[in-house]
């Protein structure tokens, strides 16, 4: 399935690492109603293609996401949100 501008993406709930260091759930409706956001999927942190190739080209190209209206940029993935966190935090992402 494509998910194509101006789709709405169902309403579920995921979890994100939080402030105080655990996870937190978000449902996709606090992450996207509203905004222009640009998603992409991964999948899996830590392996080589993902870490070198996919996540980098997101990072790159960020500034020209924003231009184009983006507010956020979110990347999904298969795995937990400690994990997700510790490999955002090793390729300096947010």
């Amino acid at each position: 399935m494509t998910i194509k501008v101006g789709d709405t993406i169902p309403n579920l709930t995921l979890h994100v690492m939080g402030e105080d260091g655990g996870p937190q759930p978000i449902t996709t409706d606090e992450l996207f109603k509203g905004k222009l956001v640009a998603l992409f999927g991964l999948p899996g942190a830590f392996t080589p293609t993902c870490s070198n190739v996919h996540l980098p080209g997101y990072v790159q190209h960020a500034d020209a996401l924003r231009e184009k209206g983006a507010e956020d940029i979110i990347c999904l993935s298969v795995n937990d949100a400690f994990v997700m966190a510790a490999w955002g935090k090793d390729q300096s992402v947010g």
